[in-house]
């Protein structure tokens, strides 16, 4: 048996969220491409896992980072946007957390952190309401900063420009696939990314963080 499969957890961690009422917001599915179990993530949620299984998600201006441990084949995936402050900034805390609960959740099922490697996705300027106050290219850059902060190598990546895209993860062999998508087709999930945003902006400033 491989290492792999010996540090494989028998749980996996993911994101009850608040955003989306007290159910599981994520829903679980067959994804016939790949002939695998998989978890389709919603904004503002995170997987983590050791089994063989896809994660998959659709990004208009959000961006996802798909970090795993390339040795032991523990990884996961997010979904966030930086939403705006009041001096019409926009406020780094809410990445900053999606970006840690996803490192310090896939070191609790026995990631190394300098094992850690990162393809990340999204950012573009889909939507008007969006771009024009260039909410993609703000998360992309966030991403990218905090990542070499944090010394995550990213070993592939697909940012910006200015289609929507569907992404398939599979954290155990690291491999990641992108389709990039018309408006039209994914028009139910840019209203769950508006949706997402507007209620950011709502948030208070303080207090207790609402993502997940």
């Amino acid at each position: 048996m491989s290492a792999a499969a010996l540090a494989a957890p028998a749980l996996d961690r993911w994101a009850k969220s608040g955003a989306h009422g007290d159910g599981w917001a994520s829903f679980s599915y067959h994804e016939r491409q790949f002939d695998l179990p998989a978890i389709k993530l919603l904004p503002g949620e995170f997987y983590v896992t050791g089994k063989a299984m896809a994660l998959t998600t659709v990004l208009g201006s959000c961006v996802s980072a798909c970090i795993r441990d390339r040795e032991l084949g523990i990884g996961g995936m997010n979904h966030f946007m930086l939403p705006d402050s009041e001096n019409g900034g926009s406020s780094a805390r809410y990445g900053s957390y999606a970006m840690e609960i996803l490192v310090n959740e896939l070191l609790k099922l026995g990631a190394s952190r300098r094992m850690l490697e990162a393809k990340v996705f999204g950012g573009g300027a889909v939507l008007k309401s969006l771009s024009e106050s260039n909410v993609g290219a703000r998360n992309v850059s966030f991403v990218l900063d905090y990542l070499k902060a944090e010394r995550i190598p990213i070993v592939s990546q697909d940012l910006g420009d200015i289609c929507p895209r569907k992404i398939g993860y599979l954290p155990q062999s690291g491999r990641a696939m992108v389709k990039r998508l018309t408006v039209l087709a994914v028009k139910s999930d840019l209203a769950d990314e508006s949706a997402y945003r507007s209620r950011l902006v709502q948030a208070p400033a303080a207090g207790s963080i609402e993502l997940f």
